[in-house]
């Protein structure tokens, strides 16, 4: 089943192929593989290089620390996530270390470091699904969490598979078309709502 975006204008193969599955095969992520996942993420831009992501990951080769994480989500996200080879959950410092001011910019740069693990992903024949759907005390209990970082987000990890084994609902969403938003009503020029001109085209 072929998810490749169909762009207006062209992109990056790594782009158009990039989608989040909810289907995923009974395939390991070699470990070498998922570090790099993670480097990748590490090596994104960040304000002050500051680097405020952190990420708590679990394979399910270890089945105990996966149950634990997997609890983590919220149930609706638990149902099909239960069958993903690795789980993981991003978390912002909301601080500067630099002088302890608040740092605005970290959920924007927990977001590009998570869009360079998921390219980095796609480049390796992966997928990735994140996912808003988590339990941020739970996850302050469990993982002793401290008071200057929030649990933000979850990801799914590992090699998309045929939708065929999932429920009817999430099947109908896994094999609809990709959509977006038109140009148009995403970048503005002179004023908000007018649209860019970025190709000379009006």
């Amino acid at each position: 089943m072929s998810k490749t975006a169909r762009s207006d204008h062209p992109i990056h193969t790594l782009l158009a192929d990039r989608y989040s599955p909810y289907a995923f095969a009974d395939r390991d992520v070699r470990r070498e593989d998922l570090a790099s996942l993670f480097e990748a993420a590490r090596w994104a831009a960040s304000s002050y290089n500051e680097q405020p992501w952190r990420f708590i990951v679990a394979d399910r080769r270890e089945a105990e620390a996966f149950a634990t994480l997997l609890s983590c989500l919220v149930e609706g996200n638990q149902a099909w996530a239960q069958r993903v080879p690795v789980l993981a959950l991003g978390l912002v410092r909301t601080a500067f270390d630099r002088n302890g001011k608040p740092n605005r910019a970290a959920e924007h740069d927990l977001g590009l470091a998570t869009a360079q693990l998921t390219l980095e992903a796609t480049a390796r024949g992966l997928s990735v699904h994140p996912m808003i759907g988590i339990q941020p005390e739970r996850i302050r209990e469990l993982y002793g969490v401290p008071d200057d970082a929030t649990p933000l987000t979850g990801l799914a990890i590992g090699y998309a598979a045929e939708p065929s084994a999932l429920p009817d609902g999430l099947r109908a969403r896994e094999e609809a078309p990709r959509r977006r938003r038109p140009l148009h009503e995403l970048v503005f020029g002179s004023r908000w709502g007018i649209r860019a001109d970025l190709d000379g085209s009006y």
